[in-house]
């Protein structure tokens, strides 16, 4: 939406209160992929945008850094993407046996660090327009009472007592979030992600250089990965949470089979990842949530990124229209807009990825001997991760992926491909 909609007849189009004090059309928390994703956007479209950030930037951020095609396509245009690696090859193993490399002409996903690609949204969003206040936490959002002057305003209460105005606020301030908190968001799966980032030898780098490595791990529903990165290889698994003994021990042993355990990690981290359950919230009032805030991420393989950069686009959109609305009913509206399009999109991915994990948790020995012994698996993992099609879009559009996901889990032949997203 352009700048040409504010609204001239409304006294506080300006961004200013009677009492002086400035209001953001969008006011963004957290400054990940999905919170710059949405101040760009927001920014973009002639908007004021005030991007909060909790860290001082660059910060690290626990995660195996894949960039599959959905993300590069949902990158700002101009966006050139700091690689680390681009990879053409993927290692299978069964916790640690079965190994088998399957390899592609064209790449499969490039690799990031962090730091750096964060940094470099934030940056997009700035020269979009947006304004950045980093080492600020916030502590609340209020909708009503007596620091929201009218109810067209919410209020961004920071630690230290401090009150921000905004038209509309869009969280994006990650897995343990505060706003959505506020919007209420229910979680149906909590997983442990454990990691390490590893410097190695060039001998040794030079082994993985465009290769990564996936291990179907020994609890249900866990796997490994070694992503390598120049001169460090980025380590992890992830299980259910409840198994932090368990997910310990499979890093360890991981690290150990692959030769890995002589060399001391430079990093080593955790964190939860948090997917919503089907009924839960995406707003409340003028406040929207994104990303990892909303629990948006693919269930089976609990890819985020591109989850954040699209839902952190769609979040900055909508947010415009929240802040040009006069009154509760359009806000309304513009925000049940909002989820709409999440869900058509985002949420046909996550059904169809509950029903990979649940068939993946049954029979993880079935998906490896289908990923490295039949052409077609193979191709889809490709096609899936270049961005050709998504999860979706396989099991809606070919029959034989339906047959092959309903024999893995009978339970989901009833409900049909993707028919529960939209609820």
């Amino acid at each position: 939406m352009s700048s040409e909609n504010s609204s001239a007849d409304d006294p506080s189009a300006d961004g200013v209160q009677d009492d002086g004090q400035r209001v953001w059309d969008v006011v963004v928390v957290g400054a990940g992929p999905a919170g710059a994703s949405a101040a760009y956007a927001a920014a973009v479209a002639g908007r004021r945008v005030l991007l909060l950030e909790k860290a001082e930037l660059p910060r690290y951020k626990t995660c195996g850094g894949g960039i599959i095609g959905p993300s590069r396509d949902s990158l700002p245009p101009g966006f050139e993407l700091p690689f680390r690696d681009r990879v053409h090859a993927v290692t299978f193993s069964n916790n640690g046996r079965f190994t088998r490399t399957r390899r592609s002409k064209q790449m499969l996903f490039g690799l990031i660090n962090r730091p750096e690609f964060d940094q470099q949204l934030v940056e997009h969003a700035q020269k979009a327009g947006a304004e950045l206040r980093t080492g600020v936490t916030v502590q609340r959002v209020e909708q009503h009472g007596s620091s929201v002057p009218d109810r067209r305003t919410v209020a961004v209460v920071l630690q230290g007592g401090e009150t921000l105005l905004a038209r509309a606020v869009v969280g994006a301030d990650g897995s343990a979030s505060r706003i959505g908190a506020h919007v209420g968001v229910k979680l149906d799966q909590v997983d442990l992600g454990l990691e390490a980032e590893i410097p190695v030898p060039e001998t040794v780098a030079e082994d993985w250089k465009g290769r990564v490595l996936i291990d179907w791990g020994p609890m249900p529903g866990s796997y490994g990965w070694v992503f390598p990165k120049g001169d460090t290889l980025t380590v992890g698994v992830i299980s259910a949470r409840g198994e932090g003994a368990a997910t310990k021990r499979y890093l360890e042993d991981f690290i150990a089979r692959l030769g890995l355990a002589g060399f001391e990690p430079s990093i080593s981290s955790g964190h939860l990842t948090r997917c919503r359950a089907e009924d839960s919230p995406l707003s409340r009032g003028r406040v929207l949530v994104c990303g990892d805030a909303a629990g948006l991420l693919e269930p089976w393989t609990r890819e985020g990124i591109s989850f954040a950069l699209r839902s952190g686009r769609l979040a900055g959109e909508w947010a415009v229209r929240i802040a040009e609305a006069h009154d509760a009913v359009d806000a309304r509206r513009q925000a049940l807009n909002y989820a709409f399009a999440v869900k058509a999109g985002l949420g046909v991915e996550m059904s169809v990825g509950k029903r990979m994990l649940t068939a993946f948790e049954r029979r993880p020995g079935l998906f490896h001997a289908a990923l490295t012994g039949f052409r077609p698996a193979w191709n889809a993992f490709r096609e899936i991760t270049q961005g050709s099609t998504s999860l979706g879009e396989l099991v809606r559009g070919r029959p034989m992926a339906q047959r092959a996901l309903a024999a893995l889990d009978p339970r989901s032949a009833e409900r049909g491909a993707g028919g529960e997203a939209t609820s």
